[in-house]
């Protein structure tokens, strides 16, 4: 029988990594706070990040997760100066909302294997929200952005935002996305985190009904990597084969978030940036003056919000049925719903993960075999 995660890893399978607090769109639903100003991350950052990355990329597969702001506003010069220091086996990814991706980027992906993620919310009209610090519209930008890397043949994944599940939603968005050209689709209800104060409640019924209808597109054309589908069968598959206690990882990924200044931010991205007067700043450290793996290392008994958090992943394995799919909610949800970290269930959990298995689960039943 599983018997749950026993703390953070110490080694993480990735890092999340802030070239610039700045981005040159603004969002709607965005959740970060700094993104109108221009903090860049200095080289001596990613250097002391690089090495402990370097020996992990050695032992197996690392990657190293380039997110902003718009990591692309950070110039190609900056960029290429804080890759620098990262050994040739070291993946780097990028996301990105395009706007900015002409040849000259398109160049340097490939120079640096950098893997591509674009940000866009579906057609034209579904985009209405990611606009322009002068309130413009961003779509044409995004999609010219795309024929760049269509144009040098750099294969992309892409990023959905769904602020609200309709009927048609789903298939509509399968199908552009399908057309768009990406090869992996990830698709997020928007949450209420960061400055993003919007509320995230649901219909249960209308978010299960667009996640069923997103898995009735795919089969129709399974033609792209579709994440929250294929999250969804494998855990089922796992049941039905009587490995489901093996789906979740022992430990929880520590998931080191760095920010432009070196500060590390573990377990959830979204909370770097912010403080609050009983939590401080987040932060478990800072690269500069402490070695990341002892950060990781140290952070259950040096930071008091990560130890709430863990009491909260083990309240909830202990109450929901869904722990075997989910692991717990996300620590800057718990954080952003309920001002704390140890409460258990949280509408991205529903909307994302409850909704999302019964959608896959309904559309299972609904199209049985005769």
């Amino acid at each position: 029988m599983f018997t749950g995660m026993r703390g953070i890893a110490s080694v993480p399978t990735y890092v999340v990594m802030q070239p610039t607090t700045l981005c040159n769109l603004d969002c709607a639903y965005c959740y970060l706070p700094l993104r109108s100003t221009d903090r860049k991350m200095p080289v001596a950052v990613a250097a002391a990040v690089a090495g402990p990355v370097n020996a992990w990329a050695a032992a197996g597969r690392f990657s190293v997760v380039w997110h902003g702001g718009e990591p692309l506003a950070a110039g190609r010069e900056h960029l290429a100066k804080l890759l620098a220091p990262f050994d040739p086996a070291v993946e780097h990814h990028v996301q990105t909302n395009a706007t900015l991706i002409d040849d000259r980027w398109c160049e340097f992906f490939a120079e640096h294997e950098i893997r591509v993620s674009v940000s866009v919310d579906g057609p034209r009209e579904r985009n209405a929200e990611r606009v322009t610090r002068g309130g413009g519209l961003s779509y044409d930008r995004i999609m010219r952005g795309v024929e760049a890397l269509r144009r040098h043949g750099i294969g992309f994944s892409a990023l959905c935002v769904v602020g609200r599940p309709e009927p048609g939603l789903a298939t509509e968005l399968y199908d552009y996305f399908l057309d768009l050209g990406c090869d992996v689709l990830g698709i997020n209800i928007e949450e209420l985190e960061g400055v993003n104060a919007r509320s995230n409640a649901r219909d249960p019924a209308a978010v299960a009904a667009f996640w069923s209808e997103l898995v009735g597109a795919w089969r129709r054309r399974p033609s792209i990597h579709v994440r929250e589908v294929e999250w969804s069968l494998r855990y089922a598959s796992a049941v039905l084969d009587g490995t489901a206690d093996d789906v979740l990882p022992r430990q929880l990924d520590p998931i080191p978030t760095i920010g432009y200044d070196g500060s590390v931010v573990l377990l959830s991205p979204e909370l770097a940036g912010f403080s609050d007067p009983r939590y401080a700043d987040f932060t478990s450290g800072n690269v500069l003056s402490t070695p990341l793996p002892e950060i990781i290392t140290g952070a259950m008994s040096g930071t008091p919000w990560v130890a709430e958090f863990l009491a909260g992943v083990e309240a909830c394995r202990a109450t929901c049925p869904y722990f075997g799919f989910c692991g717990g909610a996300h620590a800057a949800n718990r954080y952003f719903e309920h001002g704390r970290f140890d409460g258990t269930e949280t509408d991205h959990c529903r909307n994302s993960k409850m909704r999302l298995l019964e959608g896959v689960l309904d559309h299972a039943r609904d199209h049985e075999p005769a």
